[in-house]
């Protein structure tokens, strides 16, 4: 076990952080400002754009992870478009990845901030409008104070979520080293080759990742 140890490649584990921080980064970006829209703005296509961002937690990652597929290749009018005019490739790379996670781990994070966005009282928000601030700083200064054990919450579920992928994961990115090619993954192809002790190793430094990263996020909402 300790010469195992000692010859483990950490490439897949680096490579399953960078995937993992990289998406929470821009999941953040992006779901920050809608959250605030689908809180504060009514609009007639509410419900079917709520309902289509949350369809991943109820969709096989292979139902997304096919279509993504289908969608990224040269054979697509927006893989060809990418391809033809910009020289990029979807597939089978880490940008492609990327986007994957992005859309796979879209719910995880939305979900707890659009949650804590509607608990938030109405009468706040108008008080800050009345007193001449606009919505940039509403949202900076009232809106994220208000609701950074859910912010903290949603980082956390989703960087835990991204570390963990493997459908869309083996679908997307493949299995290229020191690219796509994450710790599950080799968890899975250790299982194939029948090489159990590869995969007990990979398997258990992630469980001890995940509950030092769980067990954080807890004690700090607890200060």
């Amino acid at each position: 076990m300790t010469q195992l140890l000692l010859s483990i490649d950490w490439m897949p584990f680096l490579v399953s952080i960078k995937l993992s921080i990289i998406t929470c980064i821009i999941l953040f970006c992006f779901c920050i400002p809608l959250a605030w829209v689908f809180t504060f703005k009514q609009f007639r296509a509410k419900k079917i754009l709520e309902t289509i961002i949350t369809l991943p937690l109820v969709l096989p990652p292979s139902v997304v992870g096919f279509y993504l597929l289908i969608l990224f290749s040269k054979y697509s009018f927006f893989g060809e478009f990418l391809e033809k005019y910009f020289n990029i490739t979807l597939a089978f790379t880490f940008e492609g990845l990327v986007i994957a996670s992005c859309i796979y781990s879209l719910p995880f994070m939305f979900n707890p901030l659009y949650n804590a966005m509607s608990l938030i009282s109405k009468n706040i928000i108008e008080a800050s409008f009345s007193l001449g601030k606009n919505s940039f700083i509403t949202l900076f200064k009232v809106i994220l104070p208000s609701i950074k054990p859910a912010i903290l919450s949603a980082l956390v579920i989703s960087f835990a979520h991204t570390m963990g992928e493997f459908g869309i994961v083996l679908m997307i990115g493949g299995s290229l080293s020191g690219e796509t090619k994450v710790a599950s993954i080799v968890i899975y192809e250790s299982m194939e080759n029948l090489d159990f002790a590869t995969a007990h190793i990979y398997s258990l430094i992630l469980l001890i990742f995940s509950f030092v990263v769980l067990l954080s996020v807890n004690l700090l909402k607890n200060k």
